[in-house]
C-alpha cells in the first residue's frame, strides 16, 4: 500500500467515500443522488486545498482503497462534526474488503501529523453511535465535544 496527497480532482473518490460513510451500517440509507443534492453531504465532496483542506488517499496497485480528508467548513455552512471556525472536520473511509488491515489507522495518523505540521491545534469529526470506527478515533485521542451535536468528537493536537 502507498499513499498520495488528495487533490481537488478527486471529487468522485470523495463522493464514493461520503456515500460509504453515510451508509456505514450496510443499509442503503442514502443514494449517490442524495449526496449530490443535499448541501450538508455535498460539501464533503468538495476538496479545496486553497482554503487549507488536507487529505490523503491509500492505494493498492494504483487503486484507491481508502481516503482521509479534513475540510475547513465555515460556521454558516457547517459539517455534521463542526467544532468551531478554524477547526477542520475530518472524514475517513476505507473500502469494504480492505478494513482491518491498519489502513484507517495509518491514514488517520498521517492526517493528524499533517495537521500538526501545519500548526493546527484541533481537529473535529462526527461519528454516529454504534459505528465501530469510534474505537479508532478514541485510540487517537478524540473525545466528545461538550455542547456540540451528538457524535461530535475532537482531538487537541
Amino acid at each position: 500500500m502507498t499513499t498520495r496527497p488528495l487533490t481537488a480532482d478527486d471529487g468522485e473518490l470523495l463522493r464514493t467515500a461520503t456515500l460509504a460513510n453515510v451508509n456505514w451500517t450496510g443499509e442503503p440509507r442514502f443514494t449517490a443522488r442524495h449526496v449530490e443534492r443535499t448541501p450538508e453531504l455535498r460539501h464533503y465532496c468538495e476538496f479545496r486545498p486553497e482554503r487549507g483542506d488536507l487529505g490523503f488517499v491509500a492505494e493498492t496497485r494504483g487503486l484507491a482503497v481508502g481516503v482521509v480528508w479534513a475540510l475547513f467548513l465555515p460556521g454558516d455552512d457547517p459539517g455534521y462534526g463542526f467544532v468551531a471556525d478554524g477547526v477542520p472536520e475530518l472524514s475517513l473511509s476505507v473500502w469494504s474488503g480492505h478494513r482491518g488491515r491498519g489502513i484507517g489507522g495509518g491514514l488517520l495518523s498521517q492526517a493528524l501529523e499533517e495537521a500538526r505540521r501545519r500548526g493546527l491545534t484541533r481537529v473535529g469529526l462526527s461519528v454516529e453511535a454504534g459505528n465501530p470506527s469510534v474505537r479508532l478515533y478514541r485510540s487517537a485521542g478524540f473525545s466528545p465535544v461538550p455542547g456540540a451535536a451528538d457524535g461530535t468528537m475532537a482531538v487537541d493536537l
